[in-house]
């Protein structure tokens, strides 16, 4: 059994692993405006594809936090659950 304590220590440390994600979601959306914004000014087909894999990694980045994040909520609602 957790004392109030270690509770409340597990508590704050899922709060910043929370916003720390948050922050990595938030940079990770604005690459992919930037990669977005990129793609529409090149027009040499080399430029194009690279755009297009830089665009299509940030997306995959984006889509791994967005799970991340809704892991850590619903672990955190179940705790709540529990009480």
């Amino acid at each position: 059994m957790l004392t109030k304590k270690q509770k409340k220590e597990a508590k704050k440390k899922e709060k910043l692993q929370r916003d720390e994600l948050l922050k990595e979601l938030e940079a990770t959306k604005n690459a992919i405006a930037t990669a977005y914004a990129n793609l529409s000014y090149v027009i040499e087909p080399e430029l194009i594809d690279c755009c297009i894999y830089e665009l299509n990694a940030f997306q995959l980045r984006y889509k791994f936090i967005l799970s991340q994040v809704k892991d850590c909520e619903a672990l955190s609602y179940t705790e709540k659950l529990s009480k």
